[in-house]
Parts: C-alpha cells; sequence; structure tokens
C-alpha cells in the first residue's frame, strides 16, 4: 500500500452502519411488522428470541431484560444475594459487573486477573476466599469473547457452596475447551444487546440464561416488577422488559451472527500473522521479555471458540497513549478497555483497595490498545491497520 493510499483509508473502531447496509433488506420489513401490530412489550418476537437464545446458548430457558447490567443484578437477585453479602468479581471489566453488586447493598470483592487472557484468575478467586467472609457468589467475565477458566470457577463455587454467575456480556457464542457455550455451566448466565456487542440491537436489551426451573420463573418475575399474576407482587422486583422492536431486529441478525464471528476471527488472524512476522509475540509473554515491543492475543485454547468482541494487543504503558494518538492521526480508530480498574475506581474508595494489589490488572490498563476487528473490514483496512501500528510502536520505541 502507498503512502497516499494509506492516506484515504478510514478504519473507524467500529463501523455499525457498514453491518446496516448488508441487512436492511432484511431489517425494515419486521420492524414495520412490529410497528403495524402495536405490540411492544412481550409477544411473540420475544418469546421467539427467547427460545433461539437458549437453543444458541445451550441452555433450558433464555429471559430476555432490559439491557446487560440488568441481567447481571436480576441474576444476583433472583439468588437471594443482598445486604451483608459480598461477591467475587475480576478487577479488569467493564464497570455493570461490580456496580449491579453494589445497587443490591452487596460488596463487590475485586481480584485480579489472568495477564494472557485478561479474565478473573483462579489463585487471586481462591486469595479472597481467605481475606472475606460472606461470600455468597462468583463472577466470572467471559471478557473480550474469550472464555474465562469455568472449571476452576465451578470448582470454586461447588468447595465452598455459592453459585457462579457467568457475565457472558461480551461473549455469546464463546465455547470453553470442551465446546461448552457460556453462559450455559454456570446457575446463571448474562448477556449485553448493546449495539457494539457482536450481536448488537437497536439500542439497550439483554437476556438471561439459566437451566434452573425455580431461577428461571423468579427472574421472569422480578423483571416485570416481581409481578405475578398481573398486579399481585409478593416481592419487589424492576421494570426491566426488552422490547419488541429490539427481539425483531436481534432475531434477523441472530442469522448472521456464526458468519460475523468467524469474519472477526478472520480479521484476528490477519493481525496475528503480520504481528507476528514483525518480531511481536503474543500475550502469553510479558513485554519485560524484551523483543519487539507489541503483545498481541494469546490464541484461545484447543477445543475453545473465541468471537473477538474486542481485539486487545499491549505496547509499553510509556508509549501507549501516544501510539494511539499516531494511529487517530491515520484515521485509525482505538480504545483502551479498560484504563481504571475497578478496585481504583474513586466509587469504591470506601472498599480500601491500594494501587498495587492487583498487579496484573493495573499493568493491563496502562498498556492495553483495542484495535478495529468488525467483520466488515475489507483487506486494505487490514492491512493498514497492522502496517501502521507496526511501525507506530517501532517509532515511538526508537525515540
Amino acid at each position: 500500500m502507498t503512502t497516499a493510499t494509506a492516506a484515504a483509508v478510514n478504519v473507524p473502531l467500529l463501523d455499525l452502519k457498514a453491518q446496516y447496509a448488508t441487512i436492511r433488506s432484511e431489517i425494515e420489513p419486521v420492524i414495520k411488522e412490529v410497528i403495524e401490530s402495536q405490540y411492544f412489550i412481550g409477544g411473540p418476537k420475544i418469546a421467539e428470541l427467547e427460545c433461539q437464545t437458549a437453543g444458541y446458548c445451550q441452555t433450558k430457558y433464555a429471559i430476555g431484560c432490559a439491557n446487560g447490567s440488568d441481567a447481571i443484578l436480576l441474576a444476583l437477585q433472583a439468588l437471594g444475594i443482598g445486604p451483608g453479602d459480598a461477591v467475587v468479581c475480576p478487577t479488569f471489566t467493564f464497570f455493570a459487573t461490580a456496580g449491579s453488586v453494589h445497587r443490591l447493598g452487596a460488596q463487590p470483592v475485586f481480584v485480579d486477573v489472568d495477564p494472557a487472557t485478561y479474565n478473573i484468575c483462579p489463585e487471586s478467586t481462591r486469595q479472597a476466599f481467605r481475606c472475606h467472609k460472606n461470600i455468597k457468589a462468583i463472577v466470572p467475565v467471559h471478557l473480550f469473547g474469550q472464555a474465562a477458566d469455568l472449571d476452576a470457577m465451578l470448582a470454586i463455587g461447588k468447595e465452598f457452596g455459592i453459585p457462579v454467575v457467568e457475565d457472558a456480556a461480551q461473549a455469546i457464542g464463546t465455547e470453553d475447551p470442551q465446546g461448552r457455550r457460556v453462559g450455559s455451566r454456570g446457575a446463571i448466565g448474562t448477556f449485553s444487546y448493546f449495539p457494539s456487542k457482536n450481536l448488537g440491537g437497536f439500542g439497550d436489551g439483554g437476556i438471561i440464561t439459566t437451566n434452573d426451573d425455580a431461577l428461571a420463573t423468579r427472574m421472569m418475575r422480578l423483571r416485570n416488577h416481581g409481578m405475578e399474576p398481573k398486579y399481585y407482587h409478593d416481592e419487589v422486583g424492576m421494570n426491566s422488559r426488552l422490547d419488541a422492536l429490539q427481539a425483531a431486529v436481534l432475531l434477523v441478525k441472530m442469522r448472521h451472527l456464526d458468519a460475523w464471528s468467524a469474519g472477526r476471527q478472520r480479521n484476528a488472524a490477519f493481525y496475528d500473522s503480520a504481528f507476528a512476522a514483525a518480531g511481536a509475540a503474543d500475550s502469553g509473554t510479558p513485554l519485560s521479555a524484551g523483543g519487539f515491543q507489541l503483545r498481541y492475543p494469546k490464541a484461545a485454547p484447543k477445543g475453545a471458540r473465541h468471537i473477538y468482541n474486542q481485539y486487545t494487543i499491549r505496547v509499553p504503558a510509556a508509549i501507549r497513549d501516544a501510539v494511539r494518538q499516531d494511529l487517530a492521526d491515520r484515521k485509525i480508530g482505538t480504545e483502551i478497555y479498560y484504563p481504571v480498574p475497578l478496585h481504583l475506581q474513586k466509587c469504591f474508595a470506601h472498599l480500601h483497595y491500594t494501587r498495587g494489589i492487583f498487579p496484573h490488572a493495573e499493568l493491563a490498563a496502562l498498556e492495553a490498545i483495542a484495535l478495529p476487528i468488525y467483520p466488515d473490514l475489507v483487506p486494505a483496512q487490514l492491512e493498514h491497520v497492522a502496517a501502521s501500528v507496526i511501525e507506530c510502536v517501532r517509532n515511538r520505541m526508537s525515540r
């Protein structure tokens, strides 16, 4: 690619308009169908989406709700989590994981992550049980579209007699090394339909999965003000219903989900190959080991399926922000997932965590850069991103 050609290439972090252009003819009729039916809350579209999602996620039930944050909240409430309880979750994740715990009056207990996968660290989780009492649940996050170590999490949950709630907001269709879909092995799985997800709606939305009859019944009730039958309330729930317009859109998108995930995998393989050819190592090798100062995502274990909701590289903290600016100057969008670990957020200062307690999460927050990975990227865009990342890192390291 010539310099002039590269200068003309624009690569946003995510281009939902490109996706919509490919499915417009399928989407617009179903939206019109819902509008003409005037059936916006509940109804056949919700039931169909719940049925299809349960089948896709290999679970008995799927329960639609208003968003991915509410999905976690409803799951924990259904399990009886409340004031005085503690819930283990990783510190390197989106805020909703711990925010939902806090909203129920419970205490989030933060743990570190594995430096290669960014997923919850089993040893740090065990340490939490040695330091905290009254832990009532574990919420591992399948971050960036790769399965956390569910075997370890479920073993810890069984040992201490507490449930595991899988936060799979970024991971619909992700599989563990046994080929099991995330959201199917814990007591409950939670998913987000936020527009930027692999399966995203036209607004907020979420869904919850479970194989437990009693939990499914309770979550169905809780999402509708705790009401059953109509206007009778044995407990206080919340208004967290997925609307029919979102369900109609998502039903169309589900037909394309596996192809889109395969596209993300192809793009990730392109980046992996380009970065490896430039001398980079995968994230299983820390930057401190030397060599070309770029780390690309470590491949998922044999038998597992990584859907690459994000493609996260690492560069030295001293140049991370400068590299991002260099890429922005070349019209390449990037993002930092996540710049501040949850244990260092101001709103959780009362929990008295100190800087340095979770070194892997804190270092990832300083080194991570997410690159464009959406399936609609064309070869020229992929080549522009890979070449620019390599050049920008080399230039910054040579100064």
